[in-house]
């Protein structure tokens, strides 16, 4: 069974920089997509970044655009997220999605099969 887990997340100041990692375990699942998602109390989980099963093709939230990076190491079975320039409203939990049996990113949440436990990242002002 796939397990997804993240890491990386913690408090940081206004401006600061954080990385997230997403590490995959328990079967292989080859090249597909992958996205991270984040939510805050009271309101859905929403898109941050997905990054199709080459990782040549990638897709940001406008929210993020020209802050955060995604990227995947398909060898290791990993993604990490680096956020730059982190502001309050960055504040969430952060949460590692796979997309199975399809190389193509997907932006929809419901597109998502495996879902990591999340991870908090708060943004101090």
């Amino acid at each position: 069974q796939l397990q997804l887990v993240e890491s990386g997340g913690g408090l940081v100041q206004a401006g600061g920089s954080l990385r997230l990692s997403c590490a995959a375990s328990g079967r292989t699942f080859g090249r597909v997509a992958m996205g991270w998602f984040r939510q805050v109390p009271g309101k859905e989980r929403d898109v941050v970044a997905a990054i199709d099963g080459t990782g040549s093709d990638t897709y940001y939230a406008d929210s993020v655009k020209g802050r955060f990076t995604v990227s995947r190491d398909n060898a290791k079975n990993t993604m990490s997220l680096q956020m730059n320039s982190l502001k309050p409203e960055d504040t969430a939990v952060y949460y590692c999605a796979v997309r199975m049996y399809t190389l193509l990113l997907s932006p929809r949440r419901n597109d998502y099969t495996h879902w990591g436990q999340g991870t908090q990242v708060t943004v101090s002002s």
